[in-house]
């Protein structure tokens, strides 16, 4: 399934977009998290700040 999205991102306008993945810590247990968003190419800077 993961080989389809990537597949159809490359064709036409999905290369405008980025998969930015950000690590996230648990305030409860204090265990890191991974959380993945598609972001426009022009916000992934702004993204992570």
């Amino acid at each position: 399934m993961a080989k389809k999205a990537v597949a159809s991102l490359q064709k036409g306008e999905g290369r405008g977009f980025a998969k930015v993945i950000k690590m996230v810590k648990s305030p409860k247990t204090g265990a890191y998290s991974f959380k993945e968003e598609m972001v426009p190419n022009e916000m992934v800077k702004t993204h992570f700040k």
